[in-house]
């Protein structure tokens, strides 16, 4: 059985007693980070520097920090609820304040979003790596430590522990372990809000050198909260959704894309008629998968969120493998998502199986066992940005600087072509909004997470590009086909100079009137009968707070725009807050301004209120 602690400080000293001075300690990558152990860790390196400290990590979790003023106002109710007592990481800060001493060492093969831009020592030691690769990177570096939390279970007085929210890389590690090919420590942090998830990640005490429970050492676990879906998601999610064959198998990338992808998927089944009427407004003329799911279909996806849940109770998510409906191999969601894994009947648990990154994102192992059940695989991911050629840019800039990191989007789009009736799906907006926008259908870009050669689906608000097999001018009016009208001519100009569309290539009517109101106007219908709401999955935002999201978004559009907020400051100071306002302006405390500023404040959300009932 394994050493049990309820000291933070005192299992640090006794792994450094273990192991040596020499810790090269890997993190799971999200939630899975045993926090209390990490910073007890790091507090003796700091303390004592003939301590060489190396933790290999990905995807640090971090509380938002707002900045401006509005921002804190709303944000800061938010944090305090959702992530009450989460313990910071403290390498998290020391990084960005670049204070982490020479003794210690930072790596990671993937970032939270754009949260590690122009921080240069994160930049500088981030590896990039298939999501399938990291565990043989870290066997290359010694690893000698994995921490990780888990949560417990007691059976007949014999303690059980269970990964949980991370079997993805610590499985693999475990079964080089017991290969001989690697000699570790796993110590474990017990945290009672972590659902017990059954299967591989279901381990006895044994496997364990040391645990940590305590009161003092629980803490609720990150939750970030679902964010509304705009129009503009929501028509790519339902593009997507008319890609998905009854009976096939389906992954999908986190995000608001993924929800709407899984709603439009609900719709589709539940209200056949009415999807069909939301496509042919959005599409018309297109062909589309419509059918409902009778089959029904079965999931596997490095990632598990709240959108497979709901797929689940629609009975969507219903074909079995091996008596199994969903594979994952980590999972991060709202605190809902973690309350109904925790409540949910055995049997119905069951069906979902948290394993290894290499078996969801992988073919190798069991080949030919994989090969039968992921028929008609459809493999929806996210990219940034993507080439009229076909290229896919999802991880980085031009510049080198790292946003995101590939994670395991290279493994599907490798799996989609290895698979018989398999697609890769890479959903992009048309557009990036801000000061002046841009199009994010681009001539050619200086970096490339998917290359051209591996084009396959390329989906935007505008439609859908079939690109696999395709000659590059057919893959470029493809393209064009998908993009905002506003940029087409340019586009189509610089594919013309390029000699690669004929000079009299004409984009056809049809696609020429890609604009982000003909999007409002096909879904206002669905969206007034409550078919496609901001939040499908429910939300940790209360109902003023979800009536103010759209306002704060219509501010932060006009943040960069003096003449858009000079018109909304003249609008709020000269029109009285509508008496349903009040209680958005109270949750901001701004129903009794008692300053300039926020007399300022107060007519900014006033108008901004006001033009999202418009």
């Amino acid at each position: 059985m394994p050493k049990l602690f309820s000291d933070p400080d005192a299992i640090a000293e006794d792994i450094i007693r273990e192991v040596g001075q020499t810790l090269v300690v890997g993190l799971p990558l999200g939630l899975g980070k045993a926090n209390h152990i990490i910073n007890a860790l790091y507090r003796r390196a700091v303390a004592d520097r003939r301590i060489r400290l190396t933790l290999f990590s990905a995807l640090t979790l971090e509380k938002p920090k707002p900045s401006g003023e509005l921002e804190k106002r709303f944000i800061a109710p938010v944090i305090e609820r959702l992530f009450g007592n989460y313990p910071d990481l403290d390498y998290a800060q020391a990084l960005r304040d670049g204070a982490l001493p020479d003794n210690i060492e930072v790596i990671e093969f993937f970032f939270l979003a754009g949260k590690w831009l122009r921080v240069p020592y994160a930049q500088q030691r981030y590896i990039s790596a298939n999501y399938t690769h990291a565990a043989s990177y870290l066997l290359a570096r010694g690893l000698n430590v994995i921490t990780q939390l888990v949560a417990k279970r007691v059976i007949d007085g014999v303690a059980r522990y269970s990964l949980s929210c991370n079997t993805d890389t610590t499985l693999d590690l475990m079964r080089a372990r017991a290969e001989g090919r690697a000699a570790f420590r796993l110590i474990g942090q017990v945290n009672a809000e972590l659902p017990f998830m059954p299967g591989q990640g279901d381990l006895a005490g044994s496997e364990f050198s040391a645990v940590l429970q305590s009161d003092a050492t629980e803490f609720a676990l990150f939750a970030p909260p679902s964010e509304p879906i705009s129009d503009t998601k929501y028509a790519i999610g339902l593009h997507a959704a008319g890609l998905v064959r009854d009976g096939g198998t389906l992954q999908i990338g986190i995000g608001q894309i993924g929800d709407a992808l899984a709603q439009g998927l609900v719709v589709r089944h539940h209200d056949n008629a009415a999807f069909r009427q939301i496509m042919g407004r959005l599409s018309p003329a297109v062909p589309v998968e419509s059918s409902t799911f009778e089959r029904g279909l079965y999931g596997v996806s490095e990632m598990l969120f709240e959108a497979f849940l709901a797929l689940i109770d629609a009975g969507i998510i219903k074909r079995e493998v091996d008596g199994t409906i969903l594979h994952g191999a980590f999972f991060l969601g709202p605190k809902a998502f973690y309350q109904k894994l925790r409540q949910m009947a055995p049997r119905a648990l069951a069906k979902i199986q948290m394993v290894p990154v290499s078996f969801t994102n992988e073919l190798y192992g069991d080949e030919a066992a994989k090969r039968r059940a992921r028929v008609d695989a459809r493999f929806v991911n996210n990219a940034m940005m993507a080439t009229l050629m076909g290229a896919a840019i999802s991880d980085g800039l031009d510049n080198g600087q790292v946003v995101s990191g590939v994670g395991g989007q290279y493994n599907f789009v490798a799996q989609a072509f290895a698979l018989e009736g398999a697609r890769s799906v890479l959903t992009v907006e048309a557009v990036r909004a801000g000061r002046k926008p841009a199009s994010n259908i681009r001539w050619s870009y200086g970096h490339t997470t998917i290359p051209r050669h591996l084009r396959d689906i390329v989906v935007t608000e505008y439609g859908v590009a079939d690109l696999r097999g395709k000659s590059d001018a057919d893959v470029i009016a493809a393209m064009l086909a998908i993009s905002d009208s506003r940029f087409q001519p340019e586009l189509m100009r610089q594919a013309k100079h390029a000699g690669k569309l004929p000079k009299n290539f004409q984009i056809a009517d049809a696609h020429r009137d890609n604009a982000p109101e003909r999007i409002a106007a096909a879904l206002q219908p669905a969206r007034d009968a409550g078919l496609l709401p901001n939040f499908p999955f429910g939300s940790d935002f209360t109902e003023v707070e979800q009536r103010l999201i759209p306002a704060l978004q219509i501010l932060s559009a006009n943040a960069h725009a003096p003449t858009g907020l000079a018109a909304l400051l003249w609008q709020g100071l000269t029109t009285s807050p509508h008496p349903s306002d009040q209680a958005c302006l109270s949750r901001l405390g701004l129903d009794k301004p008692s300053t300039l500023a926020e007399r300022a404040y107060r007519a900014l959300v006033s108008a901004a209120l006001a033009r999202t009932k418009a």
